[in-house]
């Protein structure tokens, strides 16, 4: 009964039932009803011998052959599959694959080599009974061939049919998107460089240089013909320059990239790993290609399934992406922004300290999404501009955007209050007017503050561009920063401020604000400032997987807020509207009227526990 469990792990995850599906039939122990041709060769092999060479092709047993699954295609009536299962790893493969009644590798070959007399065969072996630590390994047994092939990219993968197909004729596969199957991936990739003694900040650029390498074909098609460690790596960084090359980026900071990736050759952990192990480069690399690529190719294909993977993967460093020196900005939080900042497929977007690139990959997801095939050429090539300073980032935020097949990064390694910096990001698209700025500053930096950062953005954008930049709530209080807030009042105008969820940043405490500016139209006192409260966005935090919208709150929530914001709506509780002086309290909390018909007994018996935990905290006693 045991084995049962590893049958329905590879349903499950092949995504086939029994009987008839759209690519064919499925069969369970033999059972090809109305196949006669097969049954016969399943009772002339016979049951499996406990030991016998793949090379024997004698009958040594009666009865006939059960494997747990037969796959018929439709289109493709020359090739079958077989499936065999075992409950057990340590089942799976045997030192010479000759105790087919014991181990599932050995048992699947042994059908595949009496069966290839009449059909070319694909032999999948499934070993174990949880996802996460099942042995999967398939093969392809030509139609009187004298020796089989391992399919080395669908390794420790369990495919659906139609895929172990497209692998043998060389074509694209193909997956739905799966949220969490990206976020099992990157979490276990996370976990096996951490296994590695892979740094915090090296795990992303490690993961960066592979995605940047399946990028080139040459090397996707190749890389599983490699036999060692050394040659793979100079194989995969030959790749990364070639697609570096391609992406206009000057030769110093193609060599600065490569430096970050020729790191991998120095760790001993990693070197040292059996080829093709679970956690070795080549592992890496197959999964990275056969559960994230596909995803990409599938005809439904609607979600970016690479960048999605690839920011879970940095969020899971040191959790929250400290230890690359940034807090990631929330995927939902760049969206919201887009929205505020009136993004469309003509927009130029500018971010002057992008970190791993989020706020330009969620602007180009946005501009492409209803533009035409020129255009979406002429948005990747000239409608995105970011700048930042460190290196390791830098180069976050160019793989970020190759991944994307984006052919013409326009991120510089700079400095952005460098007074060349503006005219170095544009030296390609001098005339370019830039109209929409996004951005989260760095925090607590010594020698700018956030609103020097969010002074030097409108700098950038041409008049009556839109700035959008998520601050810190301290820059919002008038007894603050009172210098620069006066200069920005005297060159800008803030049209908004939006109070966001306390934990929107969780596991970091920030609590933070968005700011909407209208650049080079000094602000007019007389005229209102929209403030809109904006402290729950329908995200509960999950263990692992932080802030998650798991009830598919936030498109409802994210309509409210734009409703509020664009119908300029003062609605108690959520939103006000008021004129303010660069010297006022820029918060809704400060304008917005309570809305006590939304107080229950628990708002009530909450307040009370904090109060008591206040007293306590502060030393006071039943006295007091």
């Amino acid at each position: 009964m045991s084995e049962r469990f590893t049958e329905d792990l590879f349903l499950k995850a092949s995504g086939i039932s029994l009987g008839e599906n759209d690519f064919g039939y499925v069969f369970p122990q033999g059972k090809a009803t109305g196949f006669k041709d097969i049954i016969s060769l399943f009772r002339k092999m016979g049951g499996k011998p406990d030991v016998c060479e793949v090379e024997d092709f004698a009958i040594s047993k009666t009865g006939m052959a059960m494997p747990e699954y037969l796959v018929i295609f439709k289109n493709e009536k020359n090739t079958l599959m077989i499936v065999e299962c075992k409950a057990s790893e340590k089942q799976h493969e045997s030192e010479n694959r000759n105790k087919p009644k014991s181990f599932s590798v050995d048992g699947a070959l042994f059908y595949a080599k009496h069966l290839k007399s009449d059909y070319n065969v694909i032999a999948v072996a499934v070993s174990g009974k949880s996802k996460d630590k099942c042995r999967v390994n398939a093969y392809y047994w030509r139609r009187g061939a004298d020796i089989y092939d391992e399919l080395k990219k669908s390794r420790d993968v369990i495919l659906d049919p139609e895929n172990y197909l497209k692998l043998v004729q060389g074509k694209k596969m193909e997956r739905k998107f799966s949220i969490e199957e990206v976020r099992e991936l990157s979490l276990e990739m996370h976990d096996r460089l951490w296994e590695c003694k892979v740094s915090v900040k090296d795990k992303p650029i490690f993961i960066a240089g592979i995605l940047i390498a399946l990028q080139d074909q040459s090397f996707r098609n190749d890389w599983d013909n490699l036999s060692n460690f050394d040659m793979l790596v100079r194989a995969m960084i030959g790749s990364i320059e070639s697609m570096l090359d391609k992406s206009n980026i000057r030769k110093e900071k193609i060599n600065a990239i490569k430096g970050s990736f020729e790191k991998i050759k120095t760790n001993e952990k990693l070197k040292s790993m059996p080829f093709g192990a679970n956690g070795s480069l080549p592992w890496f690399i197959g999964q990275l290609e056969s559960k994230i690529f596909p995803m990409m190719n599938h005809y439904e294909y609607t979600e970016d399934a690479l960048g999605v993977f690839y920011h879970e993967f940095i969020k899971y460093s040191s959790g929250d992406g400290n230890g690359l020196g940034i807090v990631l900005t929330p995927r939902h939080l760049t969206d919201f922004m887009c929205e505020i900042g009136e993004i469309n497929k003509n927009s130029k977007v500018v971010d002057i300290c992008c970190g791993s690139g989020s706020f330009l990959v969620t602007a180009m997801s946005k501009m492409c999404k209803n533009a035409d095939p020129n255009k979406v050429i002429e948005i990747k090539q000239s409608s995105l501009y970011g700048i930042e300073l460190d290196i390791e980032l830098f180069t976050l935020a160019v793989t970020n955007m190759i991944v994307r097949q984006d052919g013409k990064s326009n991120i510089i390694h700079a400095d952005c209050f460098d007074a060349n910096a503006k005219k170095e990001l544009l030296k390609n698209f001098p005339d370019t007017q830039l109209n929409l700025g996004l951005m989260n500053p760095p925090y607590s930096q010594k020698d700018h503050v956030e609103l020097e950062f969010v002074e030097k953005l409108l700098s950038f954008l041409a008049p009556n561009g839109l700035g959008v930049a998520v601050v810190p709530m301290s820059c919002a209080i008038g007894t603050k920063f009172k210098e620069e807030r006066r200069r920005l009042f005297n060159s800008h105008t803030l049209k908004a401020v939006f109070s966001m969820p306390d934990d929107i940043f969780y596991p970091t405490g920030t609590n933070v604000c968005v700011m909407v500016w209208q650049a080079h139209k000094p602000h007019d006192v007389k005229q209102k400032t929209f403030f809109g409260f904006c402290k729950n966005d329908g995200f509960v935090k999950r263990k692992k997987l932080g802030r998650v919208d798991v009830k598919n709150l936030w498109e409802e929530v994210k309509k409210e807020w734009l409703e509020l914001y664009r119908d300029k709506k003062v609605i108690d509780g959520k939103s006000a509207l008021q004129a303010v002086t660069h010297s006022d309290e820029w918060l809704p909390e400060a304008y917005m009227k309570t809305d006590y018909s939304t107080l229950t007994q628990k708002d009530f018996e909450r307040t009370v526990r904090d109060y008591f935990s206040y007293l306590v905290r502060c030393g006071h006693d039943n006295k007091d």
